[in-house]
């Protein structure tokens, strides 16, 4: 493509380049911020109900024997329904009966949280499940913002949108923390959920378009790394910041820091040219030669961009041509019409959604692993990076299959050991989770680009965008998953490490697609990984046959011309 041709010519990865990607990067740190609050923000620390003898000002502690007269063995959301006279507590007397009542105020444990949104509004007991389905809706902003930002930015630009999403998050991060009430809280959470797409997915886009094919895996695995760091500063705020408005508040203000990117960040130069304007696009991309010291004419640089113009055109109405003569253009629908694609298909949206339910599941899940619970959640953080670092040293080596199987079952195991190592043993229970999380990570990093490879050129975009819309529905769930600790304690970890171990096996039935040429048609797609010879019917009544498996899947076809010269 011209463009890419004309980056080289820019300088490459530049001085100019290098500093508008770290710059983009940076705003991944408050995305992870708003992603990962809740774990602080909706704490559940150890509580009782107020009995009928106490203050309001009451502490949690109380005796063994004054808690045995009180609560029924294994209860606090109940307590006896008797007189607590001072016979009764001193043990003159025996209980008079086994009846029990329901909390009417509660208290709660500071040891480990000054308060949180759960104590301010009594969000336990029979109203435990709202901390579950504030996070829960959290999620869904997050996948409603994926498809109102995205097609935004498609519409009106990178910049603009980028920049609104900012503005919109810090205006609802603030409503959040002074919310005098449950659904206000939430309502303003389900908006900064939405505003975190508006910021990552454009960024992130932004960062892979200003970069050359050679180091896009580079561009995209290093912005999930300041996510990752973004993920170990938000217990630095929770350390210092005890008060759960203050720490929403706190999380919330360091996005007006970016405010300041408009006057440096530029439009997408690849964006300006889809849009037809191509002079803006010179000029953004004058700005960056003069910054990289380099000289190029405005005749240089259109010459460049003209000859990827042309080769665009001519694939676009090749494309075209072929859309008319085969009837009406592929969709998403058509990788269920036909059963290797559709068994692809479902492998890989069954990879989606473990790795975004396992992830978000053992993040949210720090509280429950015992222990240090600020530094459980950073060591959660840490451990993403290493994941990421063995991706770039692997990725193009092992191949696609090898990372995505393997990092699903060590998930699943080390998740599934913690279930059978006794309670008593935190640091061995957080190792085997944090192992988990380690490999969970490089599972949902490696799964964007296996799938990517995995769906024909003419659904790709769109299958993606199904693949993560079913990503997200796990998100959505993963909080609940967690409430299912109430129930007993190892259950989550149980429930992931299974999943995982069970997507990590099936991910062997994908074909591999490391050095494989793209896939370009549905035809492309269901030939490719088909493992019986034979000839397969498409609905249209095209007839494909199934090439050896020695001969390329864009090969010499009958007539001996290629079906596509692209390669990957």
């Amino acid at each position: 493509m011209g463009y890419d041709e004309a980056i080289l010519k820019l300088g490459d990865f530049g001085r100019y380049q290098k500093i508008i990607y770290i710059l983009i990067c940076l705003t991944s740190i408050p995305v992870a911020f708003h992603k990962l609050a809740g774990v602080f923000l909706l704490a559940k620390p150890e509580f009782r109900c107020l009995l009928p003898f106490e203050e309001q000002n009451a502490t949690y502690e109380l005796s063994p024997n004054l808690w045995n007269l009180s609560y029924p063995q294994g209860e606090v959301c109940e307590y006896y329904d008797v007189g607590y006279t001072q016979e009764y507590l001193t043990g003159s007397i025996p209980r008079s009966s086994n009846q029990t009542t329901g909390c009417s105020r509660y208290v709660y444990d500071q040891s480990k949280y000054l308060n949180s949104a759960v104590t301010e509004w009594n969000l336990v007991c029979g109203r435990g499940f709202l901390a579950a389905f504030s996070d829960s809706l959290f999620m869904l902003g997050v996948l409603l913002g994926s498809i109102v930002f995205g097609q935004l930015s498609d519409k009106y630009g990178r910049k603009p949108i980028l920049f609104a999403s900012l503005v919109i998050q810090v205006l609802f991060g603030v409503l959040a923390g002074v919310a005098p009430e449950y659904f206000t809280y939430t309502t303003a959470r389900v908006m900064v959920g939405a505003t975190t797409s508006g910021v990552f997915l454009v960024a992130y886009v932004i960062a892979m378009e200003m970069v050359g094919p050679a180091k896009r895996l580079y561009a995209g695995i290093f912005v999930m790394m300041f996510f990752s760091v973004g993920f170990m500063l938000t217990a630095a705020f929770a350390y210092f910041v005890h008060d759960w408005r203050w720490l929403q508040i706190a999380l919330t203000l360091p996005g007006l820091l970016f405010m300041c990117y408009y006057w440096i960040i530029p439009e997408s130069a690849r964006w300006l040219l889809s849009k037809g304007r191509k002079d803006c696009a010179i000029a953004n991309m004058q700005k960056a030669a003069r910054f990289n010291k380099v000289e190029i004419s405005n005749e240089e640089l259109g010459a460049l961009l003209d000859e990827g113009e042309t080769e665009e055109d001519k694939a676009r109405q090749k494309l075209e041509d072929q859309e008319r003569n085969d009837g009406p253009p592929p969709s998403v629908w058509d990788l269920f019409c036909y059963p290797n694609l559709r068994r692809k298909t479902l492998l890989i949206f069954l990879d989606w959604l473990v790795c975004s339910g396992v992830y978000y599941g053992l993040s949210w899940n720090t509280n429950n692993l015992g222990g240090n619970v600020l530094l459980n959640f950073v060591i959660s953080g840490a451990v993403e990076i290493p994941a990421y670092i063995f991706l770039l040293l692997t990725l193009n080596r092992w191949g696609r299959r090898s990372i995505q199987c393997g990092s699903l079952s060590l998930a699943g195991l080390s998740l599934l050991a913690t279930v059978v190592v006794p309670e008593n043993m935190h640091t061995l229970v957080v190792c085997f989770a944090m192992l988990g999380k380690l490999a969970i990570t490089a599972s949902y990093g490696t799964v964007y680009i296996f799938s990517a490879e995995q769906f024909p050129t003419v659904v790709r975009n769109v299958a993606l965008g199904a693949a993560s819309m079913v990503a997200r529905i796990s998100s959505m769930l993963a909080p609940f998953l967690n409430y299912l600790a109430t129930i007993w304690t190892p259950l989550p970890l149980l429930i992931c490490g299974s999943l995982s171990l069970a997507a990590g096996l099936l991910s062997l039935l994908l074909p591999e697609t490391h050095n494989k040429p793209m896939l370009e048609t549905i035809a492309d797609g269901e030939r490719f990984g088909k493992k019986t010879k034979g000839e397969v019917y498409l609905e249209s009544g095209q007839e494909l046959k199934t090439t050896p498996e020695t001969q390329p899947l864009n090969g010499p076809n009958e007539n001996g011309t290629k079906a596509n010269g692209q390669k990957f």
